[in-house]
């Protein structure tokens, strides 16, 4: 995802060789549906480490997801649904919302979990004990009041009608209050003390990390598929940065499961009998934002120029193999409420119209087939996150980009950038660079208030890629969001993203997708459905 700038703090850590997967694993792949395993262990592979396991960056969330229980559930039908919360009302005027809690629940620490531990963590969140949910809330949560000790309410500055939905995501996940104030960070970075269906047993940093059934769980979401401690004894979570050891890992039986399937690897993996699961996530799709504030993007023209140069459907068709879905809507995907068909059509492939446009602005070509200006070449840094925003197929989908571009007369500097570098800061500011690429997950349209608020020296906002500040973009979007009907709410946001696409402010290039390729012997394994990370509480092995 697009992380803001305290959240690239996170830094990675060794990856796991593939010598290293070994011990553990399930029965081999293709021995069916037979009798199910009293216990077991499931071993996942996915691709990248974080430095926490709770954080503000998606592959933290999903690991959390499995260890902190959240307030509430969103359902397959996009529904919220109770989890610890087993009730919640928005007050009249849109200002509060109360939340109770389900009696009788207790962190794995021993400790209640009770309205003091849930207002707790929402200040914690709000000062930096997580970032993406601090944006979440920015500029809403006033103050979280303990009204008795199942009974918490959450007052705001402003009406947020979709706030339960937000709080579907497993950035919001209930930490024990006392591990928080008498544990050391580290403590709580490594294995964070929540109330969830496992319990983080032991890091090996650059390897792996094991999970272990919390064997007293009893406050399961109402969409699970069932009731009771998890099936499976254990979860090691092996990181195997590598796609194609991932895949063979999961072939030869080393493992149980793998995230982050390769396109090219997507019907072999369909013929071999294994389970695909393929989750479209909501939110900011994988996109391409242009710097507003300085070079040759602050020409509307040179952007519209670079939008129309590219025939991105084709490039993500041929990369993407249907398996990667294009997406031409740079403000928020289409598995996203509220989305705008008309902002996703705005550029067409059309490289005569766009070298009308360069030349319009006074980019003439040279002899090279090169556009330059006053001296200057048309030459812009497209930086990525290789391993980890990106993954081989998004790099692969950029270097068409990249020649594409070229055809009209760019120049694209196309920069991987490692992880380490990237959560550190490095080509973050608009002296670095011209287009930023990144995704921010999200269940509502509301992720255009954190990608496009505008920025000041009083409140910067990080997260807005373009550097661009608009009251107008802006304003729509605070009034989206607090819109109490549905319908009002959902024509603002496409009021916004067609704004975006109308001035090139981004364009999108295809969905961020969350897949999974499990063996035939692991059963149940679903993606939840706020952000489509793994849930293993209700799955089981057979033999």
């Amino acid at each position: 995802m697009s992380l803001p700038r305290s959240a690239r703090l996170v830094a990675p850590l060794a990856i796991v060789i593939a010598a290293s997967l070994a011990a553990c694993a399930s029965p081999a792949a293709g021995s069916g549906e037979g009798q199910r395993i009293d216990g077991g262990t499931i071993v996942y592979a996915p691709q990248q480490e974080p430095a926490c396991v709770f954080g503000g960056w998606i592959e933290q969330a999903y690991i959390s997801y499995n260890v902190l229980d959240s307030l509430v559930s969103l359902d397959e039908n996009s529904q919220v649904v109770p989890w610890l919360a087993e009730k919640w009302e928005e007050s009249d005027d849109g200002l509060s919302w109360t939340f109770t809690l389900k009696d009788g629940v207790g962190f794995t620490d021993g400790t209640p979990v009770n309205a003091e531990a849930v207002a707790y963590n929402f200040d914690y969140w709000v000062t930096g004990g997580n970032s993406t949910a601090r944006v979440w809330l920015f500029g809403y949560y006033e103050s979280a009041e303990v009204v008795d000790d199942l009974t918490v309410r959450i007052n705001l500055s402003a009406p947020y009608p979709r706030l339960a939905d937000n709080l579907t995501q497993g950035y919001f996940g209930i930490q024990s209050k006392d591990a928080l104030e008498t544990r050391s960070d580290e403590d709580n970075c490594s294995a964070p003390i929540g109330s969830g269906a496992f319990i983080v047993e032991e890091w090996n940093r650059g390897q792996n990390l094991v999970l272990v059934r919390n064997e007293n769980y009893t406050s399961w979401p109402a969409n699970a598929l069932h009731e009771g401690p998890a099936y499976v004894e254990k979860v090691d979570w092996r990181f195997v940065a590598d796609a194609t050891t991932r895949v063979a890992a999961l072939q030869s039986s080393e493992v149980d499961a793998i995230y982050d399937v390769p396109a090219v690897q997507w019907k072999t993996l369909d013929d071999g009998g294994y389970e695909l699961e393929r989750y479209v996530t909501a939110g900011r799709p994988q996109q391409l934002s242009f710097n507003t504030q300085i070079g040759p993007f602050t020409d509307e023209r040179v952007r519209q120029a670079f939008a129309y140069s590219l025939d991105r459907e084709q490039i993500v068709e041929t990369i993407g193999q249907g398996v990667i879905p294009f997406e031409g809507n740079g403000g928020v995907s289409q598995s996203t409420p509220g989305y705008s068909q008309a902002a996703a059509d705005r550029y067409t492939y059309d490289p005569e119209k766009a070298a009308e446009l360069l030349d319009e602005a006074g980019w003439q070509l040279n002899a090279d087939g090169v556009r330059e200006k006053d001296g200057e070449t048309l030459e812009v840094v497209l930086p990525y996150g290789a391993g980890s925003i990106v993954n081989a197929d998004g790099a692969a989908i950029l270097q068409g980009v990249k020649e594409q571009a070229e055809q009209v007369g760019f120049v694209v500097d196309l920069i991987p950038v490692p992880q380490a570098e990237l959560f550190a800061g490095a080509y973050s500011t608009a002296e670095e660079r011209d287009i930023a690429v990144g995704y921010w997950t999200a269940v509502t349209s509301g992720i255009l208030y954190i990608n496009w608020r505008p920025s000041t020296p009083e409140s910067p906002n990080y997260s807005n890629q373009a550097f661009y500040d608009d009251e107008e973009l802006g304003q729509l979007i605070l009034d989206a969001n607090s819109a109490a009907d549905l319908d009002t709410q959902n024509e603002l946001y496409q009021q916004a993203q067609e704004y975006i696409a109308d001035h090139a402010l981004a364009i999108g290039v295809y969905a961020r997708l969350s897949t999974l390729a499990v063996a035939p012997n692991l059963h149940d394994v679903w993606q939840e459905h706020a952000q489509g990370g793994p849930t293993f509480y209700d799955a089981y092995l057979t033999e």
